[in-house]
């Protein structure tokens, strides 16, 4: 990875939808208002942390593809134009080829909810046009159709390891020149069905919605932070405890000062727990302190909610 650059970065947040906004809310470290989820059979609604409504509608969702997507297609395809930037001209016209990797863990949970939910109320009636949304592969279908993307494009199923997984497989397809450039997303979605079973296992933690992106290249720029590594990824399993897997991620990489190191907890508390978008968003927020001049090195290290511990080193490209 000694040549792979960050040269974009994007996010749909609860704190809104850039990556000012997710900074800033990182930077006040207070955190962010739940909203209540009505959850079926109860009294007491769920508590959740929603993306707000953007400020003004997205040019994007006048595309025939996003017109019925999914809030995950949408927070996928705004925080990849954000990273992406001045490149999309380019990529559109056939000038850059894109390749696109996008991670989730529950995908576009409404949709499937919602349509299955029908199916079991009243076969006859139930919508199959929200079907296609159902999939795992919408949302980095819905964002290869917009961008005209004829290169590789796949999706990742698992837990918030696998983003940092996605950065690894990115970076090999742009080593191995099968791409130009590659747009990483962490992307997951608000539902009743997600918020009640993060209450089975963790009952303080607050389910969130959003996405985070990374766009990388391997051409250089004294502006863009640099990948140097991503761990190898240790699974949790009867033989090896989340302890011991994570000491093992932790021992692939370099020591860090303390604020070099950008910690789940805070993520969770003040954004909430959304999984491969959370993992984003620690990236993003990693990448744009280092942009900034305010540090010079950074280490992402993820330990999964139910698979795996992984890590990544982020430093100033020089």
């Amino acid at each position: 990875m000694s040549r792979i650059f960050i040269h974009g970065l994007g996010a749909v947040s609860p704190g809104g939808w850039n990556v000012e906004n997710l900074r800033a809310a990182w930077k006040e470290n207070v955190p962010l208002p739940v909203q209540d989820l009505p959850r079926p059979g109860w009294n007491k609604p769920l508590q959740v942390r929603n993306v707000p409504p953007p400020t003004s509608r997205p040019a994007f969702l006048a595309h025939p593809r996003l017109r019925r997507a999914t809030a995950v297609a949408q927070y996928t395809v705004a925080a990849a134009l954000e990273a992406i930037g001045g490149d999309a001209a380019q990529i559109q016209s056939g000038d850059l080829r894109l390749g696109i990797v996008v991670c989730a863990l529950s995908g576009s949970v409404n949709y499937s909810r919602r349509f299955y939910e029908e199916v079991l109320r009243e076969p006859a009636t139930a919508s199959p046009l929200i079907f296609p949304e159902t999939v795992f592969n919408s949302a980095a279908s819905h964002l290869g159709a917009f961008l005209g993307v004829n290169a590789i494009n796949y999706t990742l199923v698992g837990d918030d390891g696998t983003f940092l997984q996605g950065l690894a497989l990115a970076a090999n397809w742009i080593a191995e020149e099968k791409v130009d450039a590659c747009i990483v997303v962490g992307a997951e979605e608000n539902d009743w069905i997600v918020s009640d079973a993060i209450q089975l296992f963790q009952r303080k933690t607050v389910h969130a919605a959003g996405a985070g992106a990374i766009y990388l290249k391997k051409n250089f720029s004294d502006s863009a932070a640099k990948l140097v590594a991503v761990t190898d990824s240790f699974s949790f399993t009867q033989k090896q405890s989340r302890v011991e897997a994570a000491r093992k991620m932790r021992a692939q990489l370099p020591p860090c000062a303390g604020n070099e190191l950008f910690s789940d907890e805070k993520v969770k508390t003040i954004f909430g727990e959304a999984f491969t978008a959370s993992a984003a968003w620690r990236c993003v927020l990693a990448c744009n302190a280092i942009r900034r001049n305010e540090l010079s090195a950074a280490n992402v290290e993820i330990v999964g909610i139910n698979q795996q511990a992984i890590g990544a080193r982020f430093v100033k490209a020089n």
